[in-house]
Parts: structure tokens; sequence; C-alpha cells
């Protein structure tokens, strides 16, 4: 927006702070490569345009925003003569991308001295080297240690990650080794019975009716009921005393199994009352071999299938061979996350879920999500070890207007209020030397804010930390598929 130019005064733009070491024919260039304008109320320039012009107020009163999802946030409104504004970095050349970074406006009429950026540059490059060079490594000094300690702080929650999923991996890995070494053992003496059986003088049809109790036996196995341990307790003195009366020896061990299996007293009767007493104690022993390698081969599934599940979450959580860019359910991020985090959130805290599961599928970098659900998940996490590691973590997604929310409420001690309005800067933490780089959060405010378009915000009060995140239901026209430094 251009403003109504009006004549440049040495004089007064010298009384400026800014310019007031200038020397009087230094003052007279810039009054010669510049312009003075006054602007009515209203934009002078916005957000994202390309950065032409340096402004510094000469009087009225201006408000600066930045936008923040959907919406311009003020930042800072004065109406202090000599304030200055855009394009701060013209310096830096086209080393880095030349746009404003804020929306400017004026609540009433008010006059700038207006420079444009390459005469801003030029000044600064002449007039001041040595206060350039300090600058410019300033500027990417410390965007570069920002994105090392960034890159650090990534393989430290990897390296986190990985060993909370070995963990996790290694439980129902080594189950199955011991399940298919047990199995070996069960088959091998379930050959020997067979052998000690076949070598008896029993009729085909009592052989043929021994192998359909065992083939209906291995189908209740699969069908066995989920039994309280009372139930479970009851069931098992019942058939320790039938197989006690059945002349069965050590019949209190064979009980456990058989329970396990799903069969009980009425069950065995069958048996009995099938193959005839002569024959029932090889039966049972066989049946006891048959209902153990049916239970193994279902431990040996349900570790398998967990490790299956396992990779299923690692793959979600990094998205790998998915494209960057898609619609994405949250609840699977979230499970993914919740998943791969379980090592480190531990047994003391509980975990709860409050899913609104009718919410869309919502366009997203879900990657980029997943590590913003990291960040503050372990937060949370650690928020509440900080008061004897035990709490409740609360993860909530619900429709907030026409944005999705997702929430996060731990029970830890708060943020202080002094704090709050800080978290989400750059390198600053609370925990101890050594323990944090304080990027956690700011990565995560980028990638909601700058990359989503959506809102990250904090409520808290001791023992009720609630990080909200508001995520768009659809793709914002202008959407970029930069990645946050």
């Amino acid at each position: 927006m251009s403003g109504q130019p009006m004549p440049c005064s040495p004089g007064e733009i010298g009384s400026l702070f800014l310019f007031e070491k200038l020397s009087p024919e230094q003052l007279g260039q810039l009054c010669s490569a510049g312009r003075v304008e006054k602007f009515e109320p209203g934009p002078v320039y916005t957000e994202g345009e390309p950065a032409t012009c340096f402004y510094v107020m000469i009087e009225g009163t201006v408000v600066l925003s930045r936008r923040v999802g959907g919406d311009d946030v003020e930042i800072n409104r004065t109406s202090q003569p000599g304030v200055y504004a855009g394009s701060m970095q013209a310096y830096l050349g086209d080393r880095v991308q030349q746009t404003y970074n804020g929306s400017m406006r004026v609540t009433e009429p008010s006059r700038f001295f207006v420079l444009p950026a390459e005469t801003f540059s030029a000044f600064m490059q002449e007039w001041f080297p040595m206060a350039v060079h300090l600058l410019e490594g300033l500027f990417f000094g410390s965007k570069n240690t920002q994105r090392a300690i960034g890159q650090r702080e990534r393989l430290l929650a990897l390296g986190s990650l990985s060993a909370g999923l070995t963990h996790e991996l290694n439980n129902p890995a080594a189950a199955a080794v011991r399940a298919t070494s047990t199995l070996r053992e069960r088959v091998g003496k379930m050959r020997h019975k067979l052998g000690v059986i076949a070598q008896g003088s029993y009729s085909r049809e009592v052989m043929a009716n021994l192998i359909d109790i065992q083939e209906r036996t291995a189908e209740r196995v699969a069908k066995a009921p989920v039994l309280s341990p009372l139930d479970a307790s009851d069931r098992e003195d019942a058939l320790a005393d039938w197989l006690d009366d059945h002349g069965i020896q050590e019949g209190w061990r064979i009980a456990p199994t058989f329970v396990q299996g799903g069969l009980d007293v009425d069950w065995l009767d069958q048996v009995a009352a099938t193959v005839g007493e002569e024959i029932l104690p090889n039966a049972i022993g066989w049946l006891n071999y048959t209902v153990e390698t049916e239970l193994l081969m279902d431990e040996i599934n349900d570790s398998t299938a967990r490790i299956s599940h396992l990779v299923d979450a690692a793959k979600q959580y990094s998205q790998l061979d998915r494209a960057p860019y898609q619609v994405a359910d949250v609840h699977e991020l979230l499970d993914s996350t919740l998943l791969m985090l379980s090592g480190k959130i531990g047994r003391q805290i509980k975990v709860v879920k409050e899913y609104d599961r009718t919410l869309p599928r919502i366009p997203a970098y879900p990657a980029e999500l997943n590590q913003v659900w990291t960040n503050l998940i372990d937060n949370a996490v650690q928020a509440m070890n900080s008061v004897g590691g035990e709490g409740t973590l609360t993860v909530r997604t619900a429709l907030e207007h026409d944005r999705l929310l997702v929430e996060f409420r731990d029970t830890g001690p708060g943020v202080p209020a002094d704090i709050r309005g800080r978290i989400f800067d750059p390198f600053f933490t609370t925990k101890p030397v050594g323990e944090g780089t304080g990027l956690g959060l700011d990565i995560s405010w980028r990638i909601v804010v700058n990359k989503h378009h959506g809102t990250l915000q904090v409520e808290s009060s001791p023992g009720d930390t609630r990080f909200q995140v508001l995520l768009p239901l659809t793709a914002a026209d202008n959407d970029t598929t930069e990645e946050p430094e």
C-alpha cells in the first residue's frame, strides 16, 4: 500500500533514535534516497508479501501482527516515534527469502520515513560493514545452531523410541521363542504317547473315536472362554477331583491346562464314555498334549501378531513409504505414537483415550504431526515424573467449531504463569542443563501453526495441564510443502 508523499526533513528524521548518531551528510543521503509518506488508517503491508521497504515511524500509531492459523494475532501496538519494521533483513540479500514476516497497519493518520530495501542494504554495507558481518554471523549462526540442535533432538528422540520399541518387541519375541521350544518338546512326547497307544490291542473303532475326540478337543481349545480367577480355580478343583476319582496320576498338574483349554467335567465324562476305562489314562495324557500344543500355538500366534502390530505401528509412526502430505486419521497417528512411547510412559502413568471417532480425516503431514504428539506426550510424562512418576495422561479429540481438536491433558504440577508465554520460544526449557534443548515445543508450534495453519495453545493449573492442538478440517488454498526448520 502506498501512502501520500510528503517532504523529507533531515533534521526531523535525525531526531529519531535510530538515526540520531548519523552525520548531517548521511541524513541528507537518507532523505535523498528515501521518502516520507503519510498513511491513512488501514494496512501498510501484509505478511508474506515481498519485503520491498524499510519503515521508520515519525508520528502516529502502528499495530504489528502475525498470522496464526486463520487469525491475525496482534503482537505490538505503539505510538513511539522511531519504531521500525519491514525489510529489516535486507542486508542479507538473496541468501534469505525477503518477505514481510508480519503485517503492519496504522490506526490513525501516520507518517513514516520509507527506505527501499535495496537502498537500506547498500547504506548498511557502506556505513556499518562490521555491524553487517556481526549481524550476518548472528543470523546464520543462530539458524545453524537451531538446525543442528533440532537434528540432535530428533536423534535423541529416535534413540529413545528405538529403545522403547526394542523393549516392546523383545517381550513377544521371547514368548514366541519359549513357546516354540516347549512346543517341540510336547510334540515329541505326543509322538511317544501315540506309539504307546498304537502298541496296545485297541480296535480300529476305539482309535477312530480317540482321533475324533482329539479333533473336537482342539476345537474347544480354540473357543475356550476367559474365566475369572475364582471360576478358573473352582473348575481346576473339580477337574482335579474327577481325574483322581478315575485313577489319573498327578491330576492336579493336568487340571490347569484343561481349564485353560476350555475343558470341563462334562467333557471328560464324554471322553470316558467313548474310550473305555482301560484306555482312559493314556487318552487323558494324549489329550493333555493336544491341549498344550494348541495353547502353545495360540501363544506363538499371539506373539507374532503382536510383533506384526508393533512393526505396523512403527511404519505408521514414521510414515514409511507414504506421501508426506495426505489425508490422515489423527486417531491412527495418536495410537501409533502412544504405542511407540509406551516404554517411556511406563506402567505407573495411566493413559486414557477420549476419542471422537466420528471426526473426519484431515489433510496433513502425518509424520510431522507424530513429531508434535511425541513432544507433547514426552513433556507430559516428564512433568508427571517430576512429582513421583504417577498420574494420568488423557488424550482427547473433538470437533471445536470448524476445527479438529487434539488435547493432551496431564496431572503434573502445571506450567507456572510467569513462563507460560515463553514455552514456545526457541531454546527455552525448564529442564536441567543437558536434559533438554528447548526446541521441542518450538518445533511443535511451527509444525502446527506454520505448516498446518492451526493453533497450539496451553491451559495450565496444578494437576491439570492441557496442550491443545487445533487443526483445520480442509486444506488451505496457499498450503506449502516446505519443511519446518
